[in-house]
């Protein structure tokens, strides 16, 4: 049974990228209807990855500057997250190994897919899709730090141990570098 409806939908920016106004009817669990509005933020899908080397029991993270944290009290808006981006027309694996030799310079062929969430579900549509693949030297084309002319990513190469304490003090407050810090942890796949 459909309980959503849509009645009208209204673009209020696609500056940067896509917010809407969403009008809708929603039959609720007694069987009424309701009309709805919500605002909508659509920024594609993306993907993210944890890279991991299990001898040397180290993580590749990046830091990087983001505006909407800056505004939310994050002091100089750096932010320590694993590597990401936007699938555009790719397919999340392809988006992912793309996005790995250019933010972190490592080129990687079989990342491994360990499931996909919605990351803001009340306000945003994006899926994110999560990987990890394990990283050796022998990896590394180039210095990384992405496309020049729209990023300045620092390449971080952290034991794993000391990642996983960032989370505690603080230093790393990125869901789905968290998320993804923690797979590794319970999967035993590092040494806390």
């Amino acid at each position: 049974m459909n309980t959503v409806q849509i009645v009208s939908t209204e673009v209020l920016s696609d500056h940067w990228y896509t917010l809407r106004k969403v009008t809708f009817d929603y039959i609720r669990q007694d069987g009424s209807t309701q009309r709805q509005s919500r605002e909508c933020y659509d920024r594609g899908n993306g993907a993210v990855i944890l890279l991991y080397n299990g001898e040397k029991n180290t993580v590749i993270l990046t830091r990087q500057f983001r505006m909407p944290t800056y505004v939310n009290g994050n002091k100089d808006g750096m932010l320590i997250e694993a590597c990401a981006g936007l699938l555009d027309a790719d397919s999340p694996e392809d988006c992912i190994r793309r996005e790995t030799e250019e933010e972190t310079g490592y080129r990687i062929t079989k990342p491994e897919r360990v499931f996909e969430l919605y990351m803001s579900p009340g306000s945003v549509t994006e899926i994110l899709y999560f990987f990890i693949a394990e990283y050796q030297e022998v990896h590394k084309m180039n210095e990384g730090g992405g496309v020049e002319a729209e990023e300045d990513i620092q390449v971080l190469e952290l034991p794993f141990p000391q990642a996983l304490k960032m989370i505690e003090t603080d230093e790393i407050k990125d869901a789905k570098t968290v998320l993804l810090l923690q797979h590794l942890q319970l999967k035993d796949r590092m040494k806390a």
